[in-house]
Formats: structure tokens, sequence, C-alpha cells
């Protein structure tokens, strides 16, 4: 596909003829598996102001929480009963967890289960990341939200997006499968933005890619903003699916919360995970970046079974692979 090409499909052009083709191509690489990917949101503290989270540290209208480490053990053996082949350990920046807690965490998970462990810990170092995959966590996520390099730095609050690009490579050289992306319809976007971030995100030859839709937060500098298109969001990743075809797509739980069954009507757009909370109950919903995250039917109930049951209506087989991405040979 050419830039116009893409262009086109991003202004929806041809929705039906898009999705099929993107649908077509991760049946090719995947078949009918979706990998199940359970999610354990261990703190909802964060140093950052970035301007569009719910959890940023200038949010005084959030009860704070973090668990401790039998507490994170226990989600994590109960994921893994539920059929998930994934552990991903996501927090806000929250440094209050150090570098030898997060390691024993993850060799006790590797421990006792046969599963991969994703990191989504934000800004950490690159010699705490070193030990944690000496310690044998396999994934990390590091979203950018926007390539835009003025925008990135307006919405985090004078960051550096060269920074964040470096460390994105740090975590490759030191043999993580690394995943990122971006949102989308951010406030003053065009579809050129969405051109230039689906590009970008290419030519990073990433593990996984996530795009979701812009969900303003009441408690936060963009609540004002009207949300971001689902139906925006679904192109991009279907377009993502074609030019990266063995990349892991997830259906972000963004979708949802602005449509209903967007997840899973994503699934039939070209994307091949699904990545619910197995958060306790009663903290579920305080990791809220967005509203509606953690609220929705896969969600709300600390299991797996609605993610299961939503898979098979949608005609696929949930999966209990650790769905390492094809891309690439991976260690461990």
């Amino acid at each position: 596909m050419n830039t116009h090409d893409i262009l086109d499909a991003l202004t929806g052009s041809d929705d039906a003829f898009l999705f099929a083709r993107a649908h077509e191509m991760r049946r090719w690489i995947f078949g009918s598996d979706v990998y199940l990917r359970a999610i354990i949101e261990f703190s909802n503290v964060c140093d950052k102001q970035c301007r569009y989270c719910g959890l940023r540290a200038g949010n005084r209208h959030l009860n704070r929480y973090r668990m401790d480490s039998n507490a994170i053990l226990e989600s994590a053996a109960l994921a893994v009963a539920q059929g998930a082949g994934t552990v991903v350990l996501q927090s806000g920046d929250d440094t209050a967890y150090s570098r030898e807690q997060i390691g024993a965490l993850i060799r006790a998970i590797k421990a006792d289960h046969d599963v991969a462990v994703t990191l989504s810990l934000g800004d950490r170092g690159v010699d705490e990341y070193a030990h944690w995959r000496d310690c044998g966590a396999d994934r990390c996520l590091i979203k950018l939200e926007t390539t835009d390099p003025a925008r990135y730095k307006d919405l985090r609050k004078g960051e550096d997006f060269t920074a964040r690009l470096h460390r994105v490579e740090e975590l490759r050289r030191l043999g993580f499968e690394v995943g990122s992306g971006v949102i989308a319809g951010l406030p003053g976007t065009t579809p050129m933005d969405a051109l230039r971030d689906i590009l970008f995100l290419t030519e990073l030859d990433l593990d996984m890619i996530a795009v979701g839709p812009f969900v303003p937060n009441p408690d936060t500098p963009l609540a004002s903003f009207p949300p971001g298109s689902v139906v925006l969001s679904q192109r991009m990743t279907a377009l993502l699916r074609l030019l990266n075809p063995k990349a892991n797509i997830p259906a972000t739980s963004a979708l949802d919360a602005l449509h209903p069954g967007g997840r899973a009507q994503a699934l039939a757009r070209g994307c091949n995970v699904l990545m619910p909370s197995i958060t306790p109950d009663e903290l579920r919903g305080d990791y809220t970046i967005y509203p509606g995250k953690n609220a929705d039917g896969l969600d709300r109930t600390g299991s797996l079974d609605s993610a299961r049951r939503t898979i098979e209506a949608m005609g696929f087989v949930p999966s209990a692979s650790k769905g390492f991405s094809p891309r690439r040979d991976h260690v461990g």
C-alpha cells in the first residue's frame, strides 16, 4: 500500500474491503486463535503529569492503591488457572516498587507457571529493565501515544520524544519483545496524523502494536475535548495488520469504553489479542486511565470467562499460548 491508499482507507473510502482484507491477513498468520493476556494493574500511583491520563499525579479525585507482592502473585495464579498464556504486570510510573521487588515477582511467576511475563511499567531505567530481563521477563510495552514530537511533549508535560524512542530501542537490544502504540483521535489531530502514526509504527518493526481511541477523562486537562472515533481506531489497526502481518495487535479496552462491543468487533477486523483485567474487584475501578476502563463486560468480574465467551461468540478460539510474535525468533 502507498500513502495515498492508506489515507483513502483512513477516511473511509471502503471500510468493508479494508476490514475484510485485515481479517483475511489475520487468519492467514494466526488462524482462529486469540491470545488471552491477563493484566494485573498492581498500582495506580504515578509520578507523571500526562494531560490525557486519569492516573496523572495531579489528579486528587482518584483513590490511590498499591498491591503487595502476595496479592500480585495470587492474581497471577488466578489468571493462569483461567487460561491466560501471558501475565501483564502494569502500573503507573511508580518507583515505590524497587528493581529487586519487581524482579522477585517475575522470578516467582516464571517459577510457578509456564507463562510469558509482560511489563508495562513506564520510564524505569534501562538497568532495571536489564535486570528484569535476566529475571525472566519476556516482553515490554512502551506506548508512544503520538508520533508527533511536539504533541508528545505537550501531552506529557515537556518530556522528550527522542528519549522514549531510545528506550524502545534499548529494550529491543536487551532481547525483549517490544510493543508500542498510539491514541487515535487525540485533540487537534487529522487523518494525516493518523497516516504518520501508522508509517512510524511500521518503521519501528514492533512485535506488538496497539491503537485505541481517545477517551476524555473529566479529571484531566483534556476533559472538554470530544472523544476519538472507534471506527478510525479500527481502521488504523486494520491498516497496521496489513502493513505488519506478523505483529500481535490487541483489541483495546478503550474501544468498549466508547462503544460496547467495540473490542469484539475489532477481532473480526484484524486484531488477534485480548487483554482483560484480572485486577482484584475492589481495586479495578480505581485504575481509571479513562472513564469506562475496566467497567465493561470483559473486565467487570475479575475473570477471564467473559473474554473467552466473547472470543467464541466471534467465531475464534481462546488460546492459552504464550503468543510470541512470529516476526522473529525469541529466547525463552
